[in-house]
């Protein structure tokens, strides 16, 4: 089976070469391994490096956008054009552990989509809180029952993008999407790591009105995909 790794990156420079190889050296538990590395318009030497990777990793390959658009949108057109038959969504900071892909893999082969959830995040106080509130209330809107929404670690089938909207924001509430259109969804702990390179693209204060944004979206668009399945002018034979 083919494995598709995705990751869109933003200014991140020092981090593509060890996220590359780190990701390169999976092919010798999966044989099949496409690596997209989805370059979201960065202004330093993010993709230089790309372009040296897939020159020193043959499994590796760059997409380029040439303005910014936004995480969802880099990582929307990275699962698209992926060849895999099981895909795999993971951060650009390597803070994510590649290492953890092929128990995310093995794990789905029953199921759709797993997820996984940092066991012990190695992040600041302040983040740690400000996400553990996040979850909670975004639980409590999407009920999805996903403890750790904001892991970027995931798996699911190829199948699946057919579920994600190309909005802004989609990929704060992958997980949701998926519950809403029947997938069958697993959690998984994975490993966290400290970021060592470059900076962190979100602050609690800065992320929160568009999360907020993003949550009210997804609940507008439950309740009418919701409404358009309970239909009374729909009619099976």
């Amino acid at each position: 089976m083919k494995v598709s790794i995705v990751i869109p990156v933003y200014n991140e420079q020092d981090n593509i070469l060890p996220l590359a190889m780190e990701c390169a050296q999976l092919t010798v538990q999966l044989p099949d391994l496409e690596v997209l590395l989805v370059d979201d318009g960065s202004r330093d030497q993010t993709w230089a490096r790309i372009e040296e990777a897939h020159g020193r990793f043959p499994c590796v390959h760059g997409i380029r956008y040439e303005r910014n658009r936004g995480q969802s949108s880099a990582m929307l057109v990275g699962l698209t054009l992926a060849a895999g038959d099981l895909l795999v969504t993971i951060d650009g900071d390597l803070q994510n552990n590649p290492a953890d892909i092929p128990r995310l893999v093995a794990e789905a082969a029953d199921c759709d989509a797993v997820c996984g959830y940092r066991a012990k995040r190695r992040d600041s106080w302040a983040r740690r809180v400000g996400s553990r509130i996040a979850n909670r209330v975004r639980n409590w809107c999407t009920h999805d029952g996903i403890r750790d929404t904001g892991c970027s670690l995931k798996v699911f089938r190829k199948e699946c993008v057919a579920d994600l909207p190309p909005v802004e924001g989609v990929h704060r509430f992958m997980p949701a999407y998926f519950k809403l259109n029947g997938r069958r969804i697993k959690e998984l702990a994975v490993d966290h790591r400290p970021r060592t390179h470059g900076q962190s693209k979100y602050t609690n204060m800065k992320r929160l009105p568009r999360t907020i944004f993003d949550l009210f979206g997804f609940v507008w668009y439950r309740k009418r995909y919701l409404r358009l399945l309970t239909s009374a002018d729909i009619r099976r034979v």
